[in-house]
């Protein structure tokens, strides 16, 4: 493949905290100060980024104050967070009193999950995704709250249905997803009983280039290890894309709660974008499975209307994917499996 600038964690870091001159005109009409709980994980530290440096593009640096909060497990993460001055809590949020301890804020971004490893340890998962939502509701029952959630609440839907939309009934499958649908159920008890103002942000599938769909499919093919086609298609999103939408929604958060699927406008064949990868990491991709005729898509025409398309197309994803690699980018090992029908994780 033709060479391109090499990829470096700063380029990268650089592009996905460039604010747009829509969020930068958004967040002009931000008021108060936010709080984003759960900073440390796979988005959060560069949504922090970005905030900051929208507000700084708005003139609003000096006014809206960022706090991150989480148990900030990658040093990376701290250091890029510190580097830009902004304000780190670093807390265990199921810990007794943490929630005490944190400031109050007009805006608050819930990022706190959990995930992989919920099979055999249930009650954790349950725990970080239900009942620590339920006192962040009642805490900050006076702001306005932004919820990620996941795009797999919904049911799997035909592969050329163009995707469950906001209107489409929630079916969750599995623990972790039932663990979801319980964190919206606890901040929608919230928007009922004290009027709180909340957005749901159901999200398929953040690309970073450091983990994401593509990066899985790339360390099968390098691996040289069979890629399942049994889930035929997936939808994603460029993290920078992502965290924008994000930002954004928080002057649509209404207690009558509103709802945003959060992805690309691309259904990416698992098949037609391993060849892309393939051939562009010098490798044959393997195959392996039955392709069925159903997978978790979602359709994100709501969120294209209010914000526009994203930036960033799934083609150019690709190259980025394979050029990361090649220019030996890191990975963070946290793996989407996007492929899991039966909800387990």
């Amino acid at each position: 493949m033709q060479k391109q600038e090499k990829w470096t964690e700063e380029k990268l870091d650089a592009l996905l905290t460039s604010p747009s001159q829509e969020l930068v005109r958004d967040m002009r009409n931000l008021k108060g100060d936010v709080l984003v709980l759960g900073a440390g994980g796979k988005m959060g530290p560069t949504l922090c980024l970005l905030l900051h440096n929208a507000l700084k593009a708005a003139g609003l640096e000096n006014q809206i104050k960022i706090t991150a909060v989480s148990r900030f497990s990658d040093p990376l993460a701290v250091q890029l967070l510190k580097q830009h001055d902004i304000h780190i809590l670093s807390v265990d949020l199921l810990a007794p009193g943490a929630l005490e301890t944190l400031p109050p804020a007009p805006n608050v971004i819930y990022m706190a999950g959990r995930k992989f490893g919920t099979d055999g340890q249930e009650y954790l998962t349950w725990a970080m995704n239900a009942w620590l939502p339920s006192r962040v509701a009642q805490r900050y029952k006076d702001s306005r709250i932004v919820v990620f959630s996941s795009g797999n609440l919904y049911p799997k839907v035909p592969i050329r249905s163009g995707g469950a939309t906001e209107e489409t009934p929630t079916e969750p499958v599995g623990e972790y997803c039932m663990s979801c649908q319980g964190r919206e159920r606890m901040f929608e008890y919230a928007a009922r009983t004290f009027g709180t103002k909340v957005a749901f942000y159901r999200l398929n599938y953040a690309v970073d280039l450091r983990y994401g769909v593509l990066w899985d499919l790339a360390r099968n093919i390098l691996n040289g290890e069979p890629i399942s086609v049994t889930t035929p298609s997936f939808n994603c999103i460029w993290q920078g894309d992502a965290n924008e939408a994000a930002l954004r929604l928080l002057l649509h958060a209404d207690s009558s709660i509103f709802k945003l699927n959060v992805t690309g406008p691309e259904t990416a064949g698992v098949r037609e974008t391993a060849l892309k990868l393939g051939q562009l990491l010098g490798r044959e991709p393997l195959f392996t499975g039955q392709e069925q005729d159903t997978a978790y898509l979602n359709n994100a025409g709501k969120m294209f209307s209010l914000f526009g398309y994203p930036k960033v197309s799934l083609d150019t994803l690709i190259r980025w994917q394979a050029q990361w690699i090649l220019d030996g980018g890191r990975t963070l090992n946290k793996p989407t499996h996007f492929e899991e029908r039966q909800g387990s994780y």
